[in-house]
């Protein structure tokens, strides 16, 4: 082989080898503008037999994220609002005042000793009561002007409320076992009408998942009976076999479930009641009442109450027709009557 041609293969080994070398250096080093082509490129991945870009994928799991978080948020201003939109009253006071405004089913009256309605002897406070279907204890409360149910003195031309006799009026109790109260409504049967009198805090029966209501206090509606009980200190009685001093088991008030009045009646109305907090000893062993149960589930399945509560609601209820409704949730009672403020 002469020079010339030694010197061109020589050159084209030469130009080979750099032209190899600058291949894999453009590989190392690609441009800025190669790199932002390959990276708007989605990556497509098969799920469940549909192509999807991982970027657009991602999107779909932050947009499904946030709807279940909105769902959650809604849920609770749910609850807070159901909250919000539940009724209070307290206007007790407008059937024991002895002005206006007063309730349209009590009416004021004077009292006398005698009456059409009673002949041969002087008419005392029970007279009244049992005439007008009002109890004894509404009537000493009306006449005192405070909570004194059982100081009945009484004097020609006192005032005091009843019960009025033209008017058919049946009470409805409304407890929502969730949230540990009850509304108290009067429903006036001629004219279709129903007020909410009170809220009231209250205790309920231990829970038990064994029980269709969660707890040992019962759901469905029932009626309540007149066997009704007024405690004492002191005072003894029967329960369970034994002999025990009441107060502390039933407070300073009982009234018994009498019967179920709907087919949902979880439970038997045989054994439930309402009735005051239960009293215990206090460190100087004197006996007070325990009112830390209200609002707790701690009872064998009673309704418990404050003692200033049960004895308002007693000196109330016992000489009418009255229902309990026993519900998870307060909207799902149904009280007779159209509202009426």
């Amino acid at each position: 082989m002469n020079l010339p041609k030694l010197f061109l293969v020589v050159a084209f080994v030469m130009f080979s080898i750099i032209g190899t070398m600058a291949l894999f250096k453009d590989d190392k080093n690609p441009t800025q503008e190669t790199v932002l082509v390959e990276s708007s490129q989605p990556i497509e991945v098969e799920f469940e037999q549909e192509v999807r870009s991982v970027e657009l994928a991602q999107q779909d799991s932050t947009e499904n994220l946030t709807k279940v978080v909105n769902n959650l948020e809604e849920k609770d201003v749910s609850l807070e609002k159901r909250d919000q939109d539940l009724p209070q009253a307290d206007r007790i006071e407008e059937l024991f005042r002895k002005v206006n405004p007063r309730l349209p089913i009590v009416e004021t009256i004077t009292y006398k000793s005698k009456v059409d309605w009673l002949k041969g002897r002087p008419a005392w406070v029970s007279d009244y009561a049992g005439h007008y279907k009002t109890s004894r204890h509404f009537i000493a409360r009306s006449l005192n002007s405070k909570r004194d149910y059982f100081k009945q003195n009484i004097s020609l031309g006192d005032r005091f409320n009843v019960f009025r006799l033209d008017k058919e009026v049946n009470f409805y109790l409304v407890v929502d076992t969730t949230r540990s109260k009850m509304w108290f409504y009067y429903y006036d049967k001629d004219a279709g009408e129903k007020v909410l009198l009170k809220t009231y805090d209250v205790g309920l029966g231990r829970v038990d998942s064994t029980q269709t209501s969660g707890l040992l206090t019962p759901l469905g509606q029932y009626t309540l009976g007149d066997k009704v009980g007024i405690y004492k200190p002191k005072q003894k009685g029967w329960f369970n076999g034994d002999k025990i001093e009441m107060i502390r088991t039933f407070g300073t008030r009982w009234i018994p479930f009498e019967d179920e009045y709907c087919e949902s009646c979880t439970a038997p109305a045989k054994g439930f009641g309402i009735h005051g907090a239960p009293w215990v000893e206090n460190e100087n062993g004197v006996l007070v009442e325990d009112i830390n149960c209200i609002g707790k589930y701690e009872s064998d399945g009673c309704i418990r109450l404050k003692s200033q509560d049960v004895e308002e609601l007693f000196s109330i209820i016992i000489t009418k027709p009255t229902f309990v409704i026993l519900v998870k949730d307060f909207f799902d009672a149904q009280v007779p009557g159209v509202e009426k403020r």
